[in-house]
């Protein structure tokens, strides 16, 4: 990633939700965006699969309520930081058995922005006293999306 792209990061996380965050930490963030995203897609695949379908629409990614106010908050906030366009560029579609409908896709930057505001609350959650988490503190918070999505 471009420096211009890591300090737009740093930003973003220190607005968030003050996080300080590092290099070693934009590696992890990136695994987790892929990850989840991949996670959202194959929800979404399933969807339209079952509903007979050969292309995957917006409204077959399971978006719950609270990861929509997290998109929500994600646009408010980036309007003055401006992530969204590196997003564009780092949110990776992986390889699925079905097509993704263009607005789907179109759609992937800004889902990822508002994964990337409800991680940045749940550190805060769940270590309120940590400025920069570490490697512990990612894989608990991991766990807790992994649970979830």
């Amino acid at each position: 990633m471009a420096v211009i792209g890591i300090s737009r990061f740093e930003r973003f996380f220190r607005a968030a939700a003050g996080l300080d965050v590092d290099k070693n930490d934009l590696r992890r963030y990136h695994e987790f965006l892929d990850a989840k995203l991949y996670d959202l897609l194959l929800i979404g695949q399933a969807t339209a699969k079952a509903d007979g379908r050969d292309v995957i629409e917006p409204f077959d990614l399971p978006i719950t309520k609270g990861l929509q106010e997290s998109i929500h908050r994600f646009r408010r906030l980036d309007a003055e930081i401006e992530v969204e366009p590196i997003l564009e560029l780092t949110a990776r579609r992986p390889p699925l058995d079905l097509a993704v409908r263009d607005v789907t896709d179109e759609r992937l930057p800004e889902i990822a922005g508002g994964l990337s505001y409800a991680l940045s609350q749940a550190f805060r959650i769940m270590f309120p006293d940590r400025r920069n988490p570490q490697t512990t503190q990612w894989q608990g918070v991991q766990r807790i999306f992994d649970l979830l999505l």
